[in-house]
Formats: C-alpha cells, sequence, structure tokens
C-alpha cells in the first residue's frame, strides 16, 4: 500500500487514500520540522540542501491538507533557540524564507491557501517582515487551508507574554483576578482563533516537544517518526494520520469501549 501511494500522490494528483476516512481525520496539523540537516549529510551534501528539500515537502503536505479536507496546518519553521545556530546556516535560513515567500504567494494565493505567522517577527530583517506582512495580507481570505508559520517562535515565551497582557488589563482595570480563566489565557496566545492541534507531528526520531506550542498541544496526539523531513512525504504523511484515527481520544473521559 505504502509503496503505491508514493507512485500514484504526485504534486498534481493527491486522492484521498480509501482507507482514511474524513469524519476522522484531524482539523489541525502541527509540524516539528526535523532532520534537515541529518539528510544533507547523508546524501553528501551542504546543509542548506536539506533545508531546501524540507521546503518542498512542506509544499507537498500542504497540497495534502487541501485536497485531503485537513483545513489547518501549522510548520515549526525557526524557534527562538535557533539563533544559536552558525551565522552562515541562520542568514541563509531568512533568506530562503524571504524567497520562498516571493516565489510561492501567487501559487498560494490560486490554490487558496492563506499565510498567518506566529513568533516575535519583530526582530527579523526588514526586508523579511513586509514580505511576511504582505503575505499575510494578500491570504487573508483565503480559505481552502490555512498554513501557519511559526517563525522565531517559542512556546514559553508565548505564554509570557500572554501573561503580561493579561495583568496589564487587570492593572488597567479592564478585567479582574477571578475572570482570569483558561478561555483568557487562550484568547491572548499568537494562535487565538485557531482550534488547538489534533495531531503534532516530529520527524528524525527526535521524541521531545523542543517548546512548540506547550498550551496547545495539551490534548494532542503526537507521532513520532524516524523519516527525516526533506523525506516525510504523502505516502508517510499518510501512515501517520492512518495511526491517528486508530486512536481513542478521551479527553480524560472513559473510553466508550472500555
Amino acid at each position: 500500500m505504502i509503496n503505491q501511494l508514493r507512485s500514484t500522490l504526485t504534486q498534481s494528483t493527491y486522492p484521498l487514500p480509501p482507507d482514511l476516512i474524513p469524519a476522522v481525520l484531524p482539523q489541525h496539523v502541527a509540524f516539528i520540522m526535523d532532520g534537515n540537516g541529518r539528510w544533507a549529510k547523508r546524501q553528501g551534501l551542504p546543509r542548506i540542501a536539506g533545508h531546501r528539500q524540507g521546503v518542498k515537502t512542506l509544499k507537498e503536505l500542504v497540497h495534502c491538507c487541501k485536497h485531503w479536507g485537513i483545513p489547518v496546518l501549522t510548520a515549526y519553521a525557526f524557534s527562538t533557540e535557533n539563533w544559536h545556530r552558525p551565522q552562515a546556516e541562520v542568514g541563509f535560513l531568512m533568506g530562503l524564507f524571504e524567497t520562498v515567500l516571493a516565489q510561492e504567494l501567487a501559487p498560494l494565493c490560486r490554490q487558496g491557501v492563506r499565510l498567518s505567522f506566529i513568533g516575535d517577527l519583530s526582530i527579523l530583517p526588514q526586508s523579511l517582515q513586509r514580505m511576511i506582512e504582505q503575505s499575510v495580507q494578500m491570504t487573508q481570505h483565503n480559505q481552502a487551508v490555512h498554513l501557519m508559520i511559526a517563525l522565531n517562535y517559542g512556546g514559553r515565551s508565548e505564554i509570557t507574554q500572554a501573561c503580561r497582557k493579561i495583568a496589564a488589563l487587570v492593572q488597567q482595570g479592564q478585567l479582574s483576578v477571578t475572570q482570569i480563566n483558561e478561555m483568557t489565557i487562550a484568547d491572548h496566545l499568537m494562535t487565538m482563533g485557531t482550534p488547538d492541534p489534533d495531531l503534532l507531528i516530529r520527524t528524525s526520531h527526535e521524541l521531545r516537544l523542543s517548546n512548540f506550542l506547550p498550551w496547545q498541544s495539551a490534548y494532542t496526539e503526537l507521532y513520532f517518526t524516524d523519516t527525516v523531513w526533506p523525506d516525510f512525504g504523502p505516502a508517510e504523511f499518510y501512515q501517520a494520520l492512518l495511526d491517528y484515527q486508530r486512536r481513542d481520544r478521551r479527553f480524560g473521559q472513559v473510553s466508550q469501549t472500555a
């Protein structure tokens, strides 16, 4: 089955595999895209080649989400900790983000993809900030699939900023301490208005969340795979979705089958 999928799932045709049940598919899938450097090393290529190939993988999975009826996809593109990488690699990534947005904005619009970004964008290069603002504005009314990019994102920082905003409201007398609840915090996160992820996938055999959506992932199903990100195509995505729909999501309640 998996080899058949690899031969049938191309960039132009993404039929929903027959054993995936539309009603049980996740409404929001989050990705920690790990393993670009490992992929490049195995190929005898520089790390930047892995990042380029990783972009192609993301494009494929956006197509899958659109054609398979998964409305929201979040990709962890650059964390607050990634600034500690070699300066040349960080510079390349900033340029790659800008180049990809410039090249892919028109195709994404034609495909009905809405783009949004979470993270501290204020310290990104000015040209990249302008490109981000343009892409958000141009795609804001698209409805086929929502692609959310986490760029210079850190989950603890996000929660800290939310707490500061809520504290300011209390200080200004616009909110009382007794009114603060989980919904209050959720409404001040960068993902406000977006459903929490149903499924979070991390590639390249790393078994941690790495400060990615810690609040939003409280009840998220986690899927870890040895496959490195550039090799995680539609067929591998199918396997993850198949695993997901076999799970019994109880949210703390007693299983109906127990």
